[in-house]
């Protein structure tokens, strides 16, 4: 700590006092004075007449040691402090700036919050460093791209059941739709998918993992291999019926724009729902739903490299599931086992079985 005769000075102000002296002493002028410190003429005038009558702190901003006009109050900054250790606990900086202004009014930025934390000792987790990996360039086109995948995550925090997000993310411009189920499987991934397409229309490719629900495990049958066909997945006979080409990624890192979705979600949606007290799927969804995509793609969209929207329109109808027909008359469907009942019709009679649409669910 400095006492209170002692001036505390930077290394350039060490530097002007060096000069300013030589000027007051006549041995250069204060032009030459200005030249060598980097000063106007005015401003050496201005320190000259100042050293004379105060000496050398003089040279010091008069501003030095004094509280700022423009600081926050104790009272807000100590109400900011309580709230990031009570219902903020856990949020870094940003998004506690974001949701003070958002819910309680109060505008701070995140700078300022970092150095409250760091003086207040509050933990949050910051980002990670990342290995560098070749960069793909975007997609010109909205809907020429779109990325899908499922995220298993503790979504509410133990306050209810586990489930899934699955995830559609536009390749051109990052807009997501996003939608929680029970389990990442075929029934999931058809259902969110056309409600992606009701939405926004049918997309020209789309960008999977490797999981069984959308790259087939099966071994080829004699017909695919006479044809030079690979087994396909329910998911991806859906999609290939309604011409949506199917992409499958090597890695995580080849999908990396879902992938940072995901985190993005597990950290912000996270500790929305928490603020929010949501405990189940269906809250989830009716809150997502009710404005919480919409804001997150006002945030983080960016607009496409060209304007044309290759989202085709939604060709209305449906697709569904095929399943084969066990001995007992019984089909699973979905993990649910359904029993056939056989109506009588004269066009079924030679090969009873082999015509699906004439038997009913019971």
């Amino acid at each position: 700590m400095v006492r209170k005769d002692m001036i505390e000075m930077s290394r350039r102000e060490l530097t002007r006092i060096h000069f300013i002296k030589q000027a007051l002493e006549k041995k250069i002028t204060q032009a030459k004075a200005g030249e060598l410190t980097e000063l106007s003429d005015r401003q050496i005038r201005r320190l000259i007449k100042r050293m004379r009558k105060e000496g050398e702190t003089g040279i010091c901003h008069c501003s030095r040691g004094r509280l700022s006009n423009r600081r926050i109050p104790k009272k807000i900054k100590d109400k900011v402090i309580k709230l990031c250790r009570g219902i903020y606990s856990g949020f870094g900086p940003t998004f506690a700036s974001e949701k003070l202004l958002e819910r309680d009014g109060i505008k701070i930025s995140d700078e300022t919050l970092r150095l409250w934390f760091k003086e207040a000792e509050i933990t949050y987790q910051g980002r990670k460093g990342r290995k560098h990996r070749q960069w793909r360039e975007r997609k010109e086109h909205i809907g020429e791209l779109v990325q899908m995948d499922g995220s298993h995550h503790d979504w509410f925090e133990g306050r209810g059941p586990k489930c899934v997000l699955m995830s559609y993310i536009d390749d051109a411009t990052g807009r997501v739709y996003a939608r929680f189920y029970d389990y990442e499987g075929t029934y999931p991934a058809m259902d969110s998918f056309w409600r992606y397409i009701e939405k926004y229309g049918m997309p020209q490719s789309v960008y999977l993992d490797r999981h069984s629900t959308y790259k087939s495990t099966a071994k080829p049958t004699i017909e695919e291999e006479l044809s030079g066909r690979d087994p396909q997945s329910q998911f991806e006979r859906a999609l290939s019926e309604l011409t949506v080409k199917v992409r499958h990624a090597g890695s995580p890192q080849a999908k990396g724009r879902i992938e940072r979705l995901f985190r993005t979600f597990q950290d912000r949606l996270v500790k929305d729902m928490r603020l929010e007290g949501i405990k189940t799927k269906e809250e989830a969804n009716r809150f997502i739903d009710n404005g919480y995509l919409k804001k997150h793609n006002e945030k983080f969209c960016n607009d496409p490299a060209k304007e044309a929207d290759l989202h085709r329109p939604n060709p209305g109808g449906g697709f569904g599931v095929r399943r084969a027909l066990g001995s007992g008359l019984h089909i699973t469907l979905f993990r649910i086992k359904y029993s056939l009942v056989f109506l009588k019709c004269a066009m079924c009679r030679p090969a009873p079985r082999t015509c699906a649409e004439h038997y009913s669910l019971i």
